[in-house]
């Protein structure tokens, strides 16, 4: 439709700004708002308790993004939205302590919780070493780039400990999501090796590594303590572009010092013991 009908019906409809879905899933207008406030503080606790030292941006903005982004995590874990808004939830979020107890009591709320605090470092770690890559002027990396930041929130989740009992689809929604970042991330460094664009970190991290694990080396890059590392597969190619310079030097060198090259003898024998060889000219 129409951006003008879409804004009418919005406007009949009382959603404002809302995702129809997350309405639909919240089951009326008023369920949806007491979600939304929910959901909106858990996503700013969680971004003021971020270690990485990178702004999470995706829990600042689009507000109706993120509540419909959340609630259809949930519904693809199998999760079920309780049908009326918990009740102990239904706070003015002025007391911490008494706040974070609710929370934490309430499976919904502290599954989405902890699905945000992962998100954190997640988000830390993709800022930390793939942003830059991605955000590249070759547009078949600027759209894998832009198909593993729009399913943060979903990797987010595959990093977290879900009752099963709660989320009876989290084993198949992990596995599918897995397999995706596996062949994006795959497909990034391919591209970036051969566009000679230097890797800090080995991205599969985001893969195999849990949320700690991602928090804590997204805050070493924005740190600046890894002002100086490469990864092994880029230092191995800048290994590989200093022999096949030698090779072409070499020779001149060889000219220059009266070398015959077709007269020339190198004995291999040495390499393997690691010891020094010899040239010699027969």
């Amino acid at each position: 439709m129409s951006l003008d009908m879409e804004e009418r019906f919005r406007e009949i409809a009382g959603i404002g700004e809302r995702h129809p879905s997350f309405v639909l899933w919240a089951g009326s207008i008023e369920k949806a708002n007491k979600w939304e406030r929910l959901i909106l503080h858990l996503a700013e606790r969680a971004s003021e308790n971020a270690e990485t030292g990178y702004d999470v941006y995706p829990l600042k903005e689009e507000p109706y993004l993120l509540c419909w982004h959340t609630f259809y995590v949930l519904m693809e874990l199998g999760v079920t939205i309780p049908e009326n808004f918990p009740a102990e939830l239904n706070m003015d979020y002025d007391d911490d302590e008494l706040e974070l107890e609710a929370i934490s009591n309430v499976q919904c709320s502290r599954v989405i919780y902890d699905i945000f605090k992962s998100l954190t470092d997640v988000y830390g770690f993709y800022a930390a070493y793939i942003d830059n890559i991605v955000n590249d002027e070759d547009r078949e990396i600027f759209d894998t780039g832009f198909d593993v930041e729009s399913c943060l929130l979903e990797l987010a989740v595959c990093k977290i400990d879900v009752d099963l009992a709660f989320a009876p689809r989290f084993q198949e929604f992990k596995l599918k999501t897995l397999g995706n970042y596996n062949e994006w991330l795959t497909s990034i460094k391919d591209k970036a090796f051969r566009a000679g664009i230097p890797l800090k970190a080995e991205l599969l991290a985001m893969v195999h590594e849990d949320h700690d694990t991602l928090g804590i080396d997204a805050e070493a890059e924005n740190l600046g303590f890894n002002a100086n590392r490469v990864h092994p597969d880029i230092y191995m190619n800048e290994l590989l572009c200093g022999m096949r310079a030698i090779h072409q030097v070499l020779p001149v060198i060889m000219k220059k010092l009266g070398i015959d090259e077709r007269e020339f003898r190198m004995d291999t024998s040495e390499f393997m013991l690691g010891g020094n060889f010899s040239v010699r000219q027969d």
